[in-house]
């Protein structure tokens, strides 16, 4: 165990205390928002992103330790074990050092090794490894008396297959290999012939003739001509800079050098340079493909997570009344109205665009839902007859400019056939749950998309190209940070929503729900303990990040957990005031020395410090501090693009390569990271998010595919 806390500790660079209360921590059962919000005394104040970097970490250290302890024992069992291979084994701080270190003893397939080993030859092999022979031909005759063995040649050839084996194995000829290709190597694409003509329509064009070395593939790219790999539109090839041959060269100088008989030196070289080509390096090329491919998933799952987090954190509307619409032509506009707490209080169907053009009802049904339910907002979703139906919105006069909406609907469709959702709206079908949907995600975004699949939501780049397991992993953990971060209110929350907090997973919300259901709010946070199932450990984790909002214990609508209250208590004893008063009392909170508390031994100073400042903003929700306002586009159409307009926009999607821009039109537009800013920047997410408006400027349009390059430059 030490040592695992050792090389996770010196991976991320922390502290060994610390790394080593966060792994106590994990094995006993915390979540990630847990230990990084109530445990700070015992990690050091680690925050969540570095207590998440252990529990990661974590995970690939203790996968390494396993194999390590399966490779010895294999090795054990075969009587290979050998006081360098331990100690080679325990310096190992890879997966590929460790199947190095294994592939002289791994289980082989039938191979030209395999089959000459069968015929009698490897003490052969081993004579002209050795160098003991001047003349391998002759010392090779007399293994020719085996039936299967024509002649000294074959038995010189069947030799050189084990020797080009056993070089294969080599840690030091594939390390050199690997650098090789790190260094040198390119990746280079062409077209697949019978694919020509669809390549050159597709969005793969570019990779018709791709090549970039091996140091400089984006991980976009990679991911893109993997794609168009997969499609059969391109062919992908490594190509090594080694026309003449210098790594073969150097590989059989690092093998056969020591070796006193030219004629044995000779074969050598010959076995590892067939080594080289037909085993080492397209062993190698699968390496490197592994690597790429593992990075490209880390970049990209990456994006996607900030994206995803962006898109939760986004601001409420709270306190309003929502008119939501599902805009459509032939089929109608679905209109709903919510109230406050997102319940469905009247649907409707209207019909403002083509092919029925019925202003005039539209606008009828729409005043008197306005008037009867007092709404005071509008959410349009983004589909289909979004931008008409948005005009005719606008020049209605029935709500004022600045509350009316454009909503994303992506994943809309996947919540409106789901099981939560005919849960929630038995009796209505899946174009008003569709309309439900996009009026609570501008009521609270974090609350509805929850219900949804976070890959639905469409904010990532290549989430189908990715390792499915690790991004499914990494959104989890996002939905779960975004969640805790803002906290719960328990007597209104779904059971979706409520899965997500620390500690309490889908079945112990539906247990949460059934309850309320039958007996009512919860008055208190303690109340959470008669929930069936619903044990101490559970409690810990969960109690911190659950609202009640007007209950009995004002501490109750606060960040700060239950284990703390007697905390509370005390500054209130001590300030003369009862608990009540403590909350939003800036003049008795500005008086409080966490500090002084901690030394005289209330709690822990990081513990005191957070409750101080939870306690100057109770109940506050940290979404309203990115509020943005309702956008107004500045086109109407595609054919209204001129280049040199200068426009504003939305960042509807963030990439690798740049950020997708809402211009108030069907098709958004491309600002390349190039046109972000005129100092170089790594990465998008460092100057842009979700949701945020720019002003650009439009330097290209394809009028044949319909595309818009941008710039803010």
């Amino acid at each position: 165990m030490d040592n695992i806390i050792h090389d996770v500790a010196a991976r991320l660079s922390l502290n060994e205390k610390g790394v080593s209360a966060v792994i106590k921590l994990l094995d006993e059962g915390a979540t990630v928002p847990f230990i990084s919000r109530y445990r700070k005394e015992a990690t050091g104040a680690l925050d969540e992103v570095a207590v998440r970097s252990v529990e990661t970490t974590l995970k690939s250290v203790r996968e390494l330790y396993t194999r390590k302890e399966f490779v010895a024992d294999a090795i054990t069992a075969a009587g290979a074990m050998t006081a360098k291979l331990e100690e080679s084994l325990r310096n190992a701080r890879s997966m590929t050092e460790v199947e190095d270190i294994y592939a002289p003893f791994k289980p082989k397939k039938r191979t030209r090794a395999t089959i000459a080993r069968e015929r009698g030859l490897e003490p052969l092999a081993r004579i002209i490894m050795a160098g003991n022979t001047p003349d391998p031909l002759r010392s090779a005759e007399r293994f020719t008396g085996n039936k299967d063995m024509c002649s000294a040649e074959d038995a010189l050839a069947g030799a050189r297959d084990i020797i080009a084996e056993w070089a294969s194995e080599s840690t030091r000829l594939r390390n050199m290999t690997r650098n090789t290709y790190r260094r040198q190597g390119a990746i280079v694409c062409t077209a697949a012939k019978e694919k020509d003509e669809e390549l050159k329509a597709s969005p793969y064009a570019a990779y018709a003739a791709f090549s970039n070395s091996v140091r400089r593939i984006t991980s976009h790219q990679y991911l893109a001509l993997r794609r168009a790999e997969s499609e059969g539109m391109i062919k992908v090839k490594y190509s090594l800079d080694d026309s003449r041959g210098k790594l073969e060269d150097a590989l059989s100088e690092a093998y056969a050098s020591r070796l006193g008989s030219q004629e044995c030196r000779k074969i050598v070289s010959e076995a590892v340079t067939d080594a080289s080509r037909r085993l080492i390096r397209p062993s190698v090329e699968n390496e490197v493909s592994a690597e790429l491919k593992e990075e490209a998933d880390r970049v990209a799952i990456d994006i996607f997570s900030q994206n995803l987090r962006q898109l939760l954190l986004a601001s409420p509307l709270k306190g309003r009344r929502i008119l939501a619409l599902d805009p459509g032509y032939r089929t109608g506009c679905k209109t709903v109205a919510i109230d406050e707490k997102g319940d469905l209080l009247d649907d409707a169907v209207i019909y403002p665009t083509p092919p029925r053009n019925d202003i005039e009802g539209a606008h009828k049904t729409l005043k008197r839902m306005i008037d009867r339910f007092g709404l005071n907002a509008v959410a349009i979703g983004n589909g289909t007859a979004s931008r008409e139906t948005e005009r005719f919105i606008r020049n209605s006069g029935l709500m004022v400019s600045d509350m009316i909406f454009v909503v994303s609907e992506d994943g809309a469709s996947v919540y409106s056939a789901s099981e939560t959702a005919r849960l929630e709206f038995p009796d209505k079908d899946v174009t008003v749950r569709g309309a439900v949907s996009i009026g609570r995600r501008l009521l609270d975004p974090l609350a509805e998309l929850v219900k949804i699949d976070p890959k639905s939501i469409g904010v990532g780049q290549y989430q189908h190209d990715v390792d499915q397991s690790k991004l499914k992993n990494a959104l989890d953990y996002t939905v779960m940070s975004c969640v805790n971060a803002v906290g719960v209110d328990v007597n209104t929350a779904s059971a979706s929503l409520l899965a997500y907090v620390s500690g309490i997973g889908p079945a112990l919300a539906a247990n949460i729900v059934k309850y309320r259901t039958e007996n009512g709010s919860f008055a208190t946070r303690n109340d959470l303990k008669k929930v069936p199932r619903l044990g101490a450990k559970a409690f810990e984790q969960a109690a911190g990040f659950l609202r009640i909002i007007s209950g009995s214990e004002p501490l109750d609508n606060t960040g700060i957990h239950p284990e703390s209250y007697a905390i509370v208590k005390e500054m209130a004893r001590l300030a003369g005031v009862k608990v009540k008063d403590l909350p939003g009392n800036t003049s008795i909170l500005d008086s409080i020395d966490p500090a002084e508390l901690s030394a005289k031994g209330l709690g822990g100073l990081e513990t005191i410090a957070d409750i101080v400042e939870e306690l100057r903003k109770p109940g506050r929700d940290p979404r309203t501090d990115n509020a943005e306002t309702a956008f107004t586009p500045g086109v109407e159409s595609f054919e209204e693009l001129r280049v040199g307009q200068k426009l504003p926009g939305i960042v509807s999607n963030i990439t690798a390569f740049g950020a997708f821009i809402d211009l108030g039109i069907k098709e958004n537009g491309l600002l390349h990271i190039s046109r972000i800013s005129t100092r170089r920047i790594n990465s998008v997410g460092d100057v842009l998010r979700l949701g945020q408006h720019v002003e650009v400027s439009v330097i290209e349009i394809d009028s044949m595919r319909r595309r818009i390059s941008l710039s803010m430059i």
